[in-house]
């Protein structure tokens, strides 16, 4: 079960990525393996050399009662201090975004694949999508030939 960001590779140029842990409740856990949750709008933040995800959106465990989670909570994620300290440096000097790529399991732990991006201005999705007819018409072509 994996959960993607779709947006990502078309709204910003991925420089580079990280795999880092996440702390969740366990019925957070439970909507994951459900496949409930999305990571279109969330980002992560440094602060106090800690990384933070926002606006991740983890839909309610039905069978949760009093115990279920707050669907869009701050949630900590899991790094080592250098290489925390290094994005920060990167974030701070040369105005990149820490956005989430895709939310999977690695045996039985939550993994998120962070990456540090730059967003793309209008005329780069346009090149973008203009690529991606290409490659599809490319493709069209040679299935008929």
């Amino acid at each position: 079960m994996e959960i993607l960001n779709r947006k990502a590779n078309f709204d910003y140029e991925i420089i580079d990525t990280f795999e880092v842990g996440i702390v969740l409740t366990g019925t957070e856990i439970k909507s994951i393996r459900l496949g409930k949750a999305n990571l279109k709008d969330s980002y992560a933040i440094i602060k106090n050399n800690e990384i933070y995800l926002l606006n991740m959106h983890i839909s309610k465990y039905e069978q949760g009662n009093i115990f279920n989670h707050e669907e869009t909570r701050t949630r900590k994620l899991l790094m080592h201090k250098k290489e925390i300290l290094k994005l920060r440096d990167k974030l701070e000097l040369e105005g990149f975004t820490l956005i989430p790529i895709k939310l999977y399991f690695k045996g039985s732990k939550a993994k998120i694949l962070l990456g540090l991006a730059k967003g793309k201005k209008n005329y780069d999705k346009r090149e973008t999508i203009k690529q991606k007819d290409i490659a599809r018409q490319i493709a069209k072509d040679l299935k008929n030939y």
